[in-house]
């Protein structure tokens, strides 16, 4: 069950129809998990500094079960991120910055349990 939340400087009016839904379809697809499952929250218009400049701004956090545990996994996940990162939000990559952050099934709480007993 991953879950991905973008914060970026940039306001609403500058960010694509649909990002969530791309972000959800994109994750899903990188990360090799059902769609259904994929958790997207996108906030925009934040105050943000990014590597001591207030130019625009992103910042992307990726929690998931099992697919960001390794320096390996997670190297392939950030490039297929940025292509679409950059792409969409019209940001260059130095202006971006992925977390990754491995979650346990007893982290999740899902219809009235853990994931670990679903």
């Amino acid at each position: 069950m991953p879950f991905l939340e973008l914060d970026t400087s940039l306001p609403a009016g500058r960010l694509p129809p649909g990002l969530a839904q791309e972000l959800c379809a994109a994750a899903a697809d990188i990360l090799g998990k059902p769609a259904e499952r994929v958790n997207v929250t996108v906030r925009s218009g934040l105050p943000m500094v990014l590597g001591g400049s207030a130019e625009p701004c992103a910042q992307l956090l990726v929690s998931s079960i099992g697919v960001v545990g390794s320096a390996e996994q997670n190297q392939r996940h950030s490039a297929r991120f940025f292509d679409v990162l950059t792409a969409k939000l019209g940001l260059g990559p130095e202006r971006i910055v992925i977390r990754f952050y491995p979650l346990e099934p007893w982290q999740i709480g899902k219809n009235r349990t853990v994931m670990t007993f679903l």
